[in-house]
């Protein structure tokens, strides 16, 4: 190799390591801040909340509980700020989860993808028209936004009682929801989120990583329905190793009392970057 070769060789491999670490690096920005367009772009919205914005343009809302969540930003309780949404994710039938996704999925005429007993709940209830709720079961794979965004529901450690308010009587109801699950979601570019929804501990979370092998996690740390920061950490460091976490699902009300900074203590000294958001905040990568 002559010494010409060889120093074009050495450029191009420093001008390709320097675009991959740029474009690996999160940008985050506060609730206030504007954003650009990124090949992948999320916005929290409190709780487990998530408005996810793909390279292709395409938005998928997880989990949307909005318009009674104390932690969104009012200029998002207004429904019609969040823009057109094209999918919805829930990950189990709780009222702090479900949320908004029945108005919202008869709003744009979209999909809402949830567990199959929740959603044969709403069909029944005649909370959505069966076209609209898409059933699914653990380790199904689906792609209703088309071929290149892949979408696996997978186990999660939790409840999904459907509570129910009968517009005939006014009463509270409890109906089948349903198990409760996380979703791997793959986009356009590759990359792979793992949103675990509500969870405990379990020992296939490491199963899950290894093999979905997700870039991000979203993981719940505020304890008591879910984990807390300790169990979080343990799950991140030794079964998960992802390249960055979102902690969410704290500080909602009292009883989810961890916190990120409880979190990042526990989790002590580590390759993944830890992405700390407040309601509205948004991170691109």
């Amino acid at each position: 190799m002559n010494r010409w070769y060889r120093g074009m060789m050495v450029g191009f491999l420093a001008l390709a390591t320097q675009a991959w670490a740029d474009a690996g690096t999160p940008v985050v920005r506060e609730p206030d801040g504007t954003s650009t367009a990124a090949r992948v772009e999320l916005l929290w919205l409190g709780q487990s909340a998530i408005r996810l914005t793909t390279p292709g343009g395409k938005v998928i809302l997880i989990d949307p509980f909005i318009t009674q969540n104390p932690k969104t930003p009012e200029k998002y309780k207004d429904l019609d700020k969040l823009g057109k949404v094209d999918l919805i994710l829930v990950t189990h039938a709780h009222g702090d989860h479900l949320g908004d996704g029945p108005a919202l999925a008869k709003k744009w005429h979209i999909p809402l993808v949830g567990p199959a007993g929740m959603n044969q709940s709403l069909i029944a209830l005649g909370a959505l028209p069966a076209e609209q709720a898409i059933m699914m079961n653990k380790t199904g794979t689906i792609s209703p936004l088309g071929p290149m965004i892949h979408i696996s529901m997978v186990h999660a450690e939790h409840s999904s009682e459907l509570d129910w308010v009968n517009p005939t009587t006014g009463k509270h109801e409890t109906h089948v929801g349903g198990e409760p699950v996380g979703y791997i979601i793959e986009l356009e570019n590759g990359f792979k989120i793992y949103d675990m929804g509500d969870t405990g501990l379990f020992s296939d979370m490491k199963f899950i990583a290894d093999y979905y092998r997700p870039d991000l996690v979203l993981i719940p740390i505020g304890g008591n329905y879910t984990m807390g920061p300790t169990d979080a950490a343990y799950a991140i460091r030794y079964w998960m190793r992802p390249k960055y976490v979102l902690p969410f699902h704290y500080g909602t009300f009292p009883a989810l009392s961890g916190t990120p900074e409880e979190f990042i203590k526990a989790l002590g000294p580590t390759r993944t970057k830890v992405l700390e958001l407040k309601p509205g905040g948004t991170v691109s990568f």
